[in-house]
């Protein structure tokens, strides 16, 4: 298979360890690229969900997902850096660690091809509901899983009939007054955090709505997540960004077998 060769690529909220988690698409999308570094910008594993009923919900290809980052340190030499987000906090107690070419921090400034300088951060921090009052966050995470189910279901419903996938969470984040109203919020403090660092952009995650866009003279750019816009970000050898899609009509149950057999 031909892969795709990017000098950087960045994912974040896989949230590995609940049931919505698009791990076989994740990894599929991390076997048909080459990378020099890969950005694992938080909440890959969803330590508040396994805290619950981890022997529930971790599942064999959760770990394999692990299995195909570890073949790309061995076989490219990818450096990967992974920042602790907010569901993946348990990780404090190892933050900084480097190790061969793994990193665990908490952040970290990312040099570009083309010169330019990208404060990398989760972005939980400029979160007021999720770094002031957990227990609301939590709440708010019941209703976001609430919605995953409905529309799981709902596009069970719709791929019978030959129909495209739809995304429930999507169309609330573009509808409604509030959530655009904290989307834009969260992107303003996020770049005003850039400046303050003296960098020319931020590249965070946490929200799970990808965009690629420019506020003035910083770049802002989220990776997305791999439950709903199953989105990454790619940098390319001149240093430009590009935000690729996995196609969500792929996905099927015959899929998952066949990445279960081959990462064995």
């Amino acid at each position: 298979m031909n892969r795709t060769y990017y000098p950087t690529v960045v994912i974040s909220d896989v949230h590995l360890g609940t049931s919505f988690s698009k791990t076989v698409e994740v990894a599929e999308f991390l076997k048909s690229i080459d990378c020099d570094r890969l950005i694992l910008n938080g909440d890959i594993i969803d330590g508040w969900h396994l805290r619950k009923n981890a022997h529930k919900t971790w599942k064999k290809k959760h770990t394999l997902f692990f299995r195909v980052i570890m073949k790309m340190m061995e076989n490219f030499g990818t450096e990967v850096i992974y920042v602790r987000g907010n569901h993946d906090d348990f990780l404090d107690d190892l933050t900084p660690i480097n190790f061969y070419n793994l990193k665990i921090v908490t952040d970290f400034v990312h040099e570009s091809n083309n010169g330019k300088r990208y404060f990398v951060t989760h972005g939980d921090v400029f979160d007021h509901v999720t770094s002031n009052m957990r227990w609301l966050s939590k709440l708010g995470d019941v209703g976001y899983t609430l919605l995953l189910h409905i529309n799981k279901h709902y596009n069970r419903y719709r791929t019978l009939r030959g129909k495209p996938y739809y995304s429930f969470a999507q169309a609330v984040k573009q509808k409604v007054k509030s959530a655009v109203s904290y989307i834009s919020d969260f992107e303003e403090s996020l770049v005003n955090l850039a400046k303050s660092k003296h960098c020319e952009g931020i590249i965070c995650g946490h929200i799970h709505h990808p965009e690629n866009k420019h506020y003035g003279d910083i770049h802002y750019l989220n990776s997305g997540d791999w439950i709903d816009s199953l989105s990454a970000l790619t940098e390319d050898e001149q240093g430009n960004w590009n935000i690729v899609f996995y196609d969500k009509e792929l996905a099927n149950e015959e899929r998952e077998q066949l990445f279960l057999r081959e990462a064995v």
